[in-house]
């Protein structure tokens, strides 16, 4: 019996790992590869699970980022409504600044972003909508920025209090 230990030990980890490859194998299928030619552009995600390399902070020389806001609360909504909002920032910094990724914490919160570099001194935005359905209650979402900035990662919040519509039974 305890010469199947190492070789069932083996299989079992190999498994494991085929489980987690074929996940890294399906998001990056499914990842955006949309390009916009306009400067400034917002460009919609298409709120897939990014992969491992997209949290890769770009190479290159670091600049710094300002928001004007990092927390918004939405205050009361009906179950089922879709809020949105803007938060902007600037570049304040002295290289072009370059968001490598916007992500989201759950499903629920789908980012559109900024997609070309902006320049030292120029501005850039980041919309987050919120989508209520089946939720209810205090909710606290983020959308987690990696960006060539020191630190690499700045968390953006949204919260919100959701009520049951008087439709919803």
């Amino acid at each position: 019996m305890k010469s199947y230990r190492l070789p069932l030990t083996l299989m079992v980890v190999a498994i494991m790992g085929l489980m987690v490859m074929s996940c890294n194998n399906e998001t990056a299928s499914s990842a955006s590869t949309d390009t916009t030619e306009e400067a400034g552009a917002v460009a919609a995600s298409d709120n897939s699970v990014p992969t491992p390399a997209a949290d890769a902070v770009p190479a290159g020389p670091t600049t710094t980022v300002e928001f004007a806001e990092t927390k918004h609360d939405y205050g009361m909504i009906e179950q089922g409504e879709k809020v949105s909002h803007v938060f902007t920032f600037k570049n304040t910094g002295n290289e072009p600044l370059v968001l490598s990724n916007v992500k989201p914490s759950c499903g629920c919160t789908t980012p559109s972003w900024t997609k070309e570099p902006v320049a030292p001194g120029e501005e850039g935005e980041i919309l987050v909508e919120f989508d209520s359905k089946g939720k209810s209650g205090k909710q606290t979402k983020t959308v987690t920025i990696t960006a060539n900035t020191e630190p690499a990662k700045t968390v953006l919040t949204i919260t919100g209090e959701i009520q049951k519509s008087d439709d919803a039974s």
